[in-house]
């Protein structure tokens, strides 16, 4: 056979990603104050689009919607989105749900063929994978592109808490601690408001205060000053009671009397001499190793609160959400007066783009409304009973519910804030594993599971102390599946001892 040039005609299909689709995955992915930076960008760069005006000053969730023709009947915007108003796509489930949106759209214009265009193509595009160019990252990614910026101390602590704490319960605990840091980094606020928020016992908040002191930077979570030098000589095997009386005697070094803090402390002036030196060698304040991103409150991405009628009312949060529109006048006159064919493609791009932006916000913020709102409708339990009550939810859950794909729930999820009766919590934080019931019923939350074997444990007598496979024999018995080894593993999680410790420890405590 002779190897030689030839022309073949060949028919396959294959996956392309439009600019347009790229776009509507990269606005979804990012929170409120990130999109705000891009329609800046856009507002920067394209002509035709300019800010809506600011809403009038009052109770916007009273007044009846306006359905203004925006196509026909305005000269000055050709498609405008108010994005705290913005739910139409989501309003079809409001009627079989105990949620209530609370918002109003105005204005269909052209353009929007594409935008229901572009919600189902969004849908099918969320499982290609990143190799193909879709998941929110454009094809021609460099690889200075994919390097990270300064981690923030806020990203660090997050990090940890997704590593080392694996219960739900702890993790929700964990960031609301954290939103009590200051810049400094020791923990401002009370621990029983802060049970008392979560609804949730104060011992579960001190166990999980506890270990998120053993976190980095060492002394971080730390009460005061004494407890931050505590945990950071405590990280060096250095906290024996000499050093602990030192401790609590800090006001007498203050006083500069190193002859009473040598008599409190039981040790010479040359011992006392050196603890001075080792404290001064520690960091008061944690924190400002990350002095780029002091730790503050985050802005949340979504509303809620009570309905006064039952339920809950879940909205965008406004405040921090652009409001942008599309110039139809200023297009309509440079349109009819250019006669160059470049400077003509130019303003077509431009008034196609200003389009395709405005109904990406659209439905971006239709989108993350639904999931939202169905996270709430799946956890409601939680935020009306306390931490304990969290369901087992994943994202299929979700996704099945909304009729989305998985991948387009977790990007809603990730970097978006809700903030809830119960404080700020991102929303990838109501996802909690499962385990079965072993009568074939409704699967049991691993948070519920775990906070009933310390339930157990507390309540066990002294003289009869439950070992691992009475527990989980009692759990069978109550309809929930699960092996000893993995009561073993939820008891050393909560840093609970064995059945011999346990034990020991309450007959030692009897005598």
């Amino acid at each position: 056979m002779a190897l030689t040039p030839r022309l073949e005609l060949r028919h396959s299909q294959s996956l392309v990603m439009t600019p347009q689709l790229q776009q509507a995955i990269k606005l979804l992915q990012l929170n409120n104050l990130e999109l705000t930076a891009y329609v800046e960008q856009e507002l920067e760069e394209n002509p035709l689009l300019e800010r809506a005006e600011a809403e009038p000053e009052g109770d916007h969730q009273d007044a009846e919607p306006e359905k203004e023709d925006a196509g026909e009947g305005s000269e000055d915007s050709l498609a405008s989105v108010d994005l705290d108003n913005e739910a139409a796509s989501a309003q079809e489930s409001e009627e079989a749900r105990d949620v209530d949106y609370d918002n109003e759209w105005a204005g269909d214009g052209p353009g929007q063929a594409a935008s229901e265009q572009a919600d189902s193509s969004l849908s099918d595009w969320s499982s290609v994978g990143a190799g193909g160019g879709v998941g929110g990252d454009s094809p021609e990614r460099s690889l200075e592109q994919t390097l990270s910026g300064e981690l923030s101390l806020r990203d660090h602590l997050q990090e940890q808490i997704g590593i080392e704490l694996n219960d739900p319960v702890e993790r929700v605990i964990a960031v609301h601690l954290m939103e009590l840091l200051d810049e400094a980094g020791y923990l401002s606020g009370d621990l029983e408001s802060v049970a008392q928020t979560l609804d949730c016992e104060i011992g579960q908040v001190e166990a999980t205060l506890e270990r998120v002191q053993g976190f980095t930077p060492t002394g971080i979570f730390a009460r005061n000053l004494k407890e931050c030098l505590a945990l950071q000589l405590k990280d060096k095997d250095r906290l024996d009671p000499a050093m602990q009386t030192f401790l609590d005697n800090l006001d007498l070094l203050a006083k500069h009397d190193l002859k009473g803090l040598s008599r409190r402390c039981g040790v010479d002036a040359e011992d006392i001499v050196d603890m001075i030196d080792e404290i001064r060698a520690l960091d008061p304040k944690p924190a400002l190793s990350f002095d780029f991103a002091v730790i503050q409150p985050v802005t949340p991405d979504v509303l809620m609160r009570p309905n006064p009628d039952g339920g809950w009312i879940i909205e965008l949060n406004s405040e921090t959400l652009p409001k942008v529109l599309v110039n139809n006048q200023y297009y309509s006159s440079i349109s009819g007066s250019t006669r160059n064919k470049a400077d003509k493609q130019y303003i077509a791009e431009c008034y196609q783009s200003a389009n395709w932006l405005v109904k990406s916000l659209h439905q971006r913020a239709g989108t993350i409304l639904k999931v939202a709102t169905e996270i709430v409708t799946q956890q409601s339990e939680f935020f009306a009973k306390g931490v304990r009550y969290l369901k087992p939810l994943i994202l299929r859950d979700i996704a099945e519910e909304i009729e989305m794909h998985e991948s387009t729930v977790s990007r809603v999820t990730s970097n978006k804030y809700m903030a809830t009766p119960r404080g700020i919590f991102e929303l990838k934080y109501f996802f909690t594993t499962a385990l079965g019931n072993s009568a074939g019923g409704e699967a049991h939350s691993a948070e519920a599971v775990r906070h009933r074997i310390k339930a157990l444990i507390d309540e066990e007598p002294v003289k009869k102390i439950l070992s691992d496979d009475r527990i989980a024999e009692i759990l069978q018995n109550e309809g929930i599946d699960i092996a000893r080894r993995t009561v073993a593993k939820y008891r050393e999680a909560m840093r609970i001892p064995s059945s011999v410790q346990r034990r020991r420890e309450k007959k030692a405590a009897l005598r």
